[in-house]
């Protein structure tokens, strides 16, 4: 059995045709148009949860959503390319208010090109493919046993890096409410807000130093290291505030949390932004 699907994935890889492109072009476009339909209904509940199964949640939103500022629905031509972008880009679209002909005609044109490229690598590496497979076919079920071993360690070492890093995030968190309370109270803590440039100038809450998460490294904050600081971003679980955070207290910093819910939960209470 295990001679017979090995030999059958060997088959496969000699034998492609030109339906191929159109067997994956045809998958594409339906899981696309699948995403971009949920974006619509769902908003950013869909981008959030996709964040969420994230091997880095932290930089998820911010990078595909600098992405497509900076170069807007023709960054689809390149999303399947883009470790991480193609995931959430047709979710993406939709938060950026690309319009439905829009987004269809980049992404057709976009799975066009990465099947394409697919198809074209696949006929290029055809015969070192097929000597690889003959070579496992040779080995029978000890080829299979490699396959599978190979897998299950990619398999653990993703799930690993995804632990270490929910665990680097479990730290105390500070509401909005409370927040609010202390700038009520005259009681003015540190508020830095690390989300890029272009969504820093949509507003920011009232007196927040802006220091883009990318940046953080390289500032310098002229503060005593007892000093309160509150980290706020736009993602979920507040991971890039948490990142930031924990950077901080490797830095000295005692008292530094991530503002819950960020920016979005703050104008969700009705609060004000500053430009």
């Amino acid at each position: 059995q295990a001679r017979s699907a090995i030999s059958a994935a060997r088959t496969a890889v000699t034998s492609r045709s030109r339906k191929d492109i159109g067997s994956l072009l045809r998958s594409a476009l339906i899981a696309d148009l699948a995403w971009y339909m949920a974006g619509k209904r769902y908003g950013k509940r869909v981008l959030a949860l996709l964040c969420r199964i994230s091997l880095s949640p932290d930089s998820c939103v911010r990078q595909t959503e600098s992405l497509f500022h900076k170069w807007g629905a023709p960054s689809l031509l390149i999303a399947k390319f883009v470790p991480g972008f193609a995931s959430i880009a047709s979710a993406m679209a939709v938060a950026m208010g690309t319009r439905a002909p829009v987004f269809l005609l980049f992404d057709c044109l976009g799975a066009a090109l990465w099947a394409g490229s697919a198809l074209w690598l696949g006929l290029l590496f055809r015969s070192t493919v097929g000597d690889l497979l003959e070579v496992l076919e040779s080995l029978g079920k000890w080829g299979l046993a490699l396959i599978g071993s190979a897998l299950v360690l990619f398999v653990l070492n993703r799930w690993w890096q995804r632990r270490q890093f929910i665990r680097s995030l479990r730290m105390a968190r500070i509401s909005v409410a409370e927040l609010h309370d202390l700038h009520l109270l005259g009681s003015e803590p540190v508020v830095v807000d690390v989300r890029p440039a272009h969504a820093q100038g949509e507003g920011r809450i009232p007196g927040a130093l802006a220091i883009p998460v990318d940046e953080i490294r390289k500032a310098v904050l002229d503060l005593p290291t007892d000093s309160e600081v509150i980290v706020y971003c736009a993602c979920p679980d507040e991971a890039s505030a948490a990142k930031v955070a924990r950077l901080l207290m490797n830095k000295g910093y005692k008292r530094v949390r991530p503002l819950t819910g960020g920016i979005d939960a703050w104008v969700a209470a009705g609060h004000a932004l500053e430009q």
